[in-house]
């Protein structure tokens, strides 16, 4: 396969996981724990004349896990990892410098003026 000249070359092991699959994920661990939430709520209301201390603890959960929850799902994305570097820099080419002549000897008559 040909290197072409001059483009920049990209490592795909230092990048971050796809939007469409983090919005998943988000909403999977959303869902989940609202899950959670429904079914302290039901078990609260359940065990309220049987376990009252069981059925507190359960409707805590209840009240506070909504609050979790939506902290979890907007976190945001996770940080790209430091190490390896996304982006690997073309190599640097040297420049003549401001002395130095071309190859023609044009160094007496700038911009190819007599």
């Amino acid at each position: 396969m040909a290197k072409r000249g001059g483009s920049e070359v990209f490592r795909i092991t230092g990048a971050r996981q796809g939007l469409a699959d983090d919005v998943r994920g988000r909403q999977r661990r959303y869902v989940i724990s609202m899950t959670v939430r429904t079914l302290s709520v039901i078990a609260a209301a359940v065990l309220w004349n049987v376990e009252r201390h069981v059925a507190i603890v359960a409707l805590a959960l209840g009240i506070l896990l909504p609050y979790i929850a939506v902290v979890i799902a907007n976190a945001g994305r996770e940080t790209a990892p430091s190490l390896p570097s996304t982006f690997v820099p073309a190599p640097v080419r040297p420049a003549l410098g401001a002395g130095e002549t071309s190859a023609g000897g044009d160094a007496e008559r700038p911009y190819g003026r007599n």
